[in-house]
């Protein structure tokens, strides 16, 4: 876990200043301690994500925003995908194999 001074200097292309506005506009979302906003390595991902569109691609706010909107709805939808497959995985062989037909017949439908 890392505090604002160290995901700045871990982070060399980002200033505190850009950091705390980013965190205000909620693109980074670092959890809350009594010294502070505390960041972890996925937020130190983001950070380096968010210098790469607005540094190294020159994006606007608004695309900065779409993309890391968008980014977290592909995550949250990964994570509902991993929980129906293992609930699907607990399920008798059977009941996994009528399933897995109805999907494939759906999507052969799509």
């Amino acid at each position: 876990m890392l505090d604002e001074r160290d995901v700045v200097a871990r982070v060399q292309r980002v200033h505190l200043r850009e950091l705390r506005l980013w965190v205000r506009e909620g693109w980074v979302r670092p959890s809350e301690s009594e010294n502070g906003p505390i960041f972890d390595e996925l937020d130190v991902a983001r950070i380096r994500l968010v210098c790469d569109l607005q540094k190294d691609l020159s994006l606007p706010t608004d695309a900065i925003s779409v993309i890391l909107s968008l980014l977290d709805q592909v995550h949250g939808l990964r994570r509902e995908l991993r929980t129906l497959a293992e609930a699907v995985d607990e399920q008798p062989k059977e009941t996994r194999r009528r399933i897995i037909e109805a999907c494939r017949s759906r999507a052969a439908q799509d």
